[in-house]
């Protein structure tokens, strides 16, 4: 079982910044892909950015030269930087790891999501 603990959500106005944090707790895990999606109200829940073990990054359009993805391959550890914050980007928001348990297939583990309000 992979366990993921999520931090970093909260409140901004509209242009300001928050960072999210995700540590992964695993055992006899590789994890190929540590990415962060989102939900709003009412929406299906979307890609927000991933991150290869290699450093690939993947960014919508929406969040491309405002959100920024890292990762700590040792620790097990990603972080999203997201600035210039918009009213739009009010979603849960939901780390997730792509990995498998060799030799079984590659699965998904969410995190228990965190909400980020941008509201003036």
């Amino acid at each position: 079982q992979v366990q993921l603990v999520e931090s970093g959500g909260g409140s901004v106005q509209p242009g300001g910044a928050l960072r999210l944090s995700c540590a992964a707790s695993t055992r006899d895990f590789s994890i190929n892909v540590m990415g962060w999606y989102r939900q709003g109200p009412g929406k299906e829940r979307e890609l927000v950015a991933a991150i290869t073990t290699g450093g690939t990054t993947n960014y919508p359009d929406s969040v491309k030269g405002r959100f920024t993805i890292s990762r700590d391959n040792v620790k097990d550890t990603v972080h999203l930087q997201m600035n210039s914050l918009k009213a739009e980007d009010t979603a849960v928001y939901y780390c997730n790891v792509k990995g498998r348990r060799w030799p079984g297939p590659i699965v998904n583990y969410w995190g228990q999501g965190t909400q980020v309000t941008v509201s003036s």
